[in-house]
This record gives C-alpha cells, sequence and structure tokens, in this order.
C-alpha cells in the first residue's frame, strides 16, 4: 500500500476525539512488560482494533491497547503490546505506531523491549540502555514512498538514541534497585530464538543484546526527528551463553520478576523528562 499522511491522519483524528489532551511522552511496552500500564492514573483506553487505519497485536502476552492517563504528573499515551514482522506485518506497516504519536503531539517516546543477553557480564534481570543497534536485515521501515510531511528521503541516524535521554536514564538509574549497562541492540526477525553461532558472530561484531522489536519504531522516530529512548530488560541469556534452551517461560517468568522496580524506573525518567526536552 502506498502510505499517505492523510492514512495516518485519520488514526489520529479517531483518537482525538476521544482523548481532549496532547500527551507528553509515549511508552512501548515489550513482551513481558505490561504490568507498567497498571501504574497509569485516570485512564483512557482504547482498542487497537478500533483504531482506523492501526494494527492489530497478535502475541498473546500483548494486550493490543492504547493506554492514555498520568505517569508521575506527566500525560502518557502507552502502547500495552507492540507489532513485529515476525507476526506477518510488513516492515513499511510498522512505521505506524509512532507516527500516530508524532500527529498526537508527543515530545519523546520511550521504547522498552524484552531481550537476550550476548554480553556474557549480563544477568537476566539487568536493564540495558539502548546507545545503538544493529540490522543486517535488508528490509527498512522507511522503504518506498517518503511521506515529506514526517521526514526527509535520507535522514541521519547518529543520534537515533537521544544521547541526553540516555544520560538521564544513567542518572534515574542510580537508586532504582537495577543493575543497568549501555550497549548496543543486535537485531534478529524471529519468531525462532536465535541459533549460538548467531549469537557468536553478534557478539563479535559488538552486540551485548539480541531481540525482535525496537529497531522499526527506532527508525521511524528518527526519521520524523522524535528524542528517542530505549531500555532493554534481560530476560535471558541469549543462545549458546549457557548450555541450555531458551523457553519463552523463562522469559514471561524475569519479566514478571522486575515488573516493579522497572515500572518505578520508567516513572521517574518521566517525571524528570522536562529537564532534557521542552
Amino acid at each position: 500500500m502506498d502510505y499517505t499522511y492523510e492514512y495516518f491522519q485519520k488514526s489520529a483524528d479517531y483518537v482525538k476525539k476521544i482523548v481532549p489532551w496532547t500527551p507528553d511522552v509515549a511508552i512501548v511496552l515489550g513482551s513481558c512488560l505490561g504490568p507498567f500500564a497498571d501504574t497509569i492514573e485516570d485512564p483512557i483506553v482504547i482498542d487497537y482494533k478500533d483504531i482506523p487505519n492501526f494494527l492489530v497485536s497478535t502475541v498473546k502476552s500483548h494486550a493490543g491497547k492504547l493506554i492514555f492517563g498520568t505517569v508521575a504528573g506527566k500525560r502518557v499515551v502507552c502502547m500495552s503490546g507492540r507489532f513485529h514482522s515476525y507476526e506477518g506485518y510488513d516492515f513499511e506497516q510498522l512505521v505506524i505506531p509512532v507516527r500516530l504519536f508524532k500527529l498526537l503531539g508527543v515530545k519523546a517516546t520511550i521504547l522498552t523491549n524484552a531481550a537476550g543477553a550476548i554480553n556474557p557480564s549480563y544477568r537476566p534481570g539487568d536493564v540495558m540502555i539502548v546507545s545503538d543497534h544493529i540490522k543486517f536485515t535488508g528490509a527498512s521501515p522507511l522503504r518506498g514512498h517518503n511521506v515529506e510531511e514526517f521526514g526527509p528521503r535520507f535522514f541521519d541516524v547518529s543520534r537515533m538514541y537521544t544521547p541526553e535521554l540516555r544520560k538521564l536514564a544513567w542518572d534515574c538509574a542510580a537508586d532504582s534497585g537495577l543493575n543497568v549497562h549501555e550497549g548496543v541492540y543486535f537485531f534478529f526477525t524471529g519468531p525462532q530464538f536465535e541459533t549460538p553461532a548467531e549469537i557468536r558472530a553478534a557478539r563479535l561484531l559488538g552486540g551485548d543484546a539480541a531481540g525482535m522489536s525496537t529497531v522499526t519504531e527506532a527508525l521511524t522516530a528518527a526519521h520524523c526527528g522524535m528524542p528517542l529512548l530505549c531500555l532493554s530488560v534481560m530476560t535471558n541469556m541469549a543462545a549458546g551463553v549457557l548450555d541450555q534452551p531458551i523457553t519463552s517461560e523463562e522469559v514471561d517468568d524475569v519479566g514478571k520478576m522486575i515488573a516493579g522496580r522497572f515500572s518505578a524506573y520508567i516513572a521517574k525518567i518521566v517525571s524528570r523528562l522536562g529537564e532534557v526536552i521542552a
């Protein structure tokens, strides 16, 4: 499909009829990180399936709801559940959420994800502030007709993961009770977990964590000039790091274990966003 500005505006017009205010920040919740949504005050909930020209999440652990409300005194829009290429969506379709945020007037986006630790010094339950990513798949969410209203055909990504927001995340980590790192996210398409050989290659190339999401949203944010912070929760050691198979149950268990502290960490970052985002 040839997406036009009007195509995305239709989604925004629908949401604006329901939500009478402009959110300051958008937060995308990754696998097993949904409990943060329960901390949102005075929520207004919209099902993805009700939004014109939006997508529908097919992952069972993803609620599939857009939640508007207040966190730490800031107005937020939260995606409880995200979209992945392994669900069958084209990369070009995966621009839809961030472009909706842009049209709603969001000033910054926080992405979260569950990831496998490639770096052997990381442990399940640790958090990684994403400083950069590696994506060797040929597809891009910005392939095809460029919608000039959002950004230029060719655009810089050297500051895609906004340095000022990364510093803020470091500052907020001090008394969070979390073990926090900063590193590189290595994108794999999934849905199968990576092979041990792929993880060894990713480590040699500079990857610290492996995952199946995030980069399409990050590239879309960079295209439209959206300040961005990304936080990866290490829910398991990546394939081959330990002599044991990876299971989805392990991912779920670690996600539940860290949910409270991680939710408080995000809320603290949100409360201080005004220090770096006008």
